[in-house]
């Protein structure tokens, strides 16, 4: 698998990621340990967790499986921190959270560094110069190689990035937020900020939550993540008449180029300007050697733009030139 460099710095990743997110709940030991080798074996590098996926379990897991399957050495491993299981404050950026957690996460990951430490989303009560200092200190004590956040939208990631760049601080290496053909909202703000701070972005669920993947054309499939109690709601709001008019463009290109739904969606994220690398999660280790063979297809301009017409988003002012408008 190609190797990419993650944003503006000397960290190379697989261009595609691997996904623990239901690892440790709805993947049990046994699937995790035919992922993590299929992706292996196709020259994958990137596996990325974070310390709620399964309650810690997905970490836990994880670490296990590098005790006797794959190298340490061999993974550039991800992991997030300061998202918290309280209905009350879903995030606690505070420097003593932050730490504790990835001390947390190495034990579970059973390692003393992961390459790649994330803030895993923007906490508004705790200052930003608080949760940006716990990446330092990450990285100067060797616990995380590279820092990075997830889940930040525009003027939040353009002002973490920025002050990153000044002083003895860590520059921000990757941003981790949801990007595919029925969610382009980070091309309004955040891509652009990224890649003007030389910030890899890393898209999570690149095909849509699997709607894109045209299994839900003809209804919820039994054994999908539709179905499931837990996952449903995470599916349901790309099931509307919008999102099925790119579902069948997206089959309409795939039939064209005698391949799948899922390979044309995947490749046109992955290709998309500033993108380093889509994170993959699969139900199944044929899923996932499904989405890997992509590695092969590269989308023929004119297909390009006939995703970009049929998905785009508006973006009115202040993104165009006021007197166009």
């Amino acid at each position: 698998m190609e190797q990419r460099h993650l944003g503006r710095t000397g960290l190379r990743v697989s261009r595609i990621g691997l996904g623990t997110l239901t690892w440790g709940r709805d993947t049990d030991e046994h699937d995790a340990a035919e992922q993590l080798k299929t992706f292996w074996d196709a020259g994958g590098t990137l596996v990325d967790t974070a310390d709620v996926y399964g309650g810690g379990e997905a970490e836990y897991l994880l670490g296990r499986l590098m005790e006797r399957l794959v190298s340490r050495q061999d993974l550039v491993l991800s992991t997030k921190a300061g998202s918290v299981p309280d209905p009350d404050r879903r995030t606690d950026g505070s420097r003593g959270h932050l730490l504790a957690a990835l001390d947390a996460s190495l034990a579970r990951l059973g390692t003393d560094h992961v390459d790649l430490w994330q803030l895993h989303a923007f906490d508004p009560y705790t200052p930003l110069e608080e949760s940006l200092q716990a990446l330092d200190i990450a990285v100067r004590s060797g616990r995380a190689r590279y820092a990075g956040v997830a889940n930040f939208c525009g003027w939040q990631l353009a002002k973490a990035g920025t002050w990153q760049l000044g002083g003895d601080r860590t520059r921000l290496a990757g941003a981790q937020l949801e990007y595919s053909l029925l969610q382009r909202g980070v091309e309004r703000e955040v891509l652009p900020a990224a890649q003007d701070l030389g910030i890899g972005l890393l898209p999570s669920s690149p095909l849509g939550r699997g709607v894109l993947t045209g299994k839900y054309r003809s209804g919820t499939p039994s054994d999908s993540r539709g179905a499931s109690e837990t996952m449903a709601p995470f599916v349901e709001p790309y099931l509307d008449e919008a999102a099925s008019r790119i579902v069948d463009a997206v089959t309409t290109a795939a039939d064209g180029l005698a391949t799948t739904p899922l390979h044309v969606a995947l490749a046109w994220v992955r290709d998309r300007p500033g993108v380093t690398a889509p994170i993959v999660g699969a139900r199944t280790a044929r899923q996932l050697t499904a989405a890997l063979s992509v590695e092969t297809l590269s989308l023929p301009d004119e297909i390009c733009r006939a995703l970009n017409d049929v998905s785009a988003p508006v973006h009115r002012y202040p993104d165009h030139d006021w007197s166009t408008l």
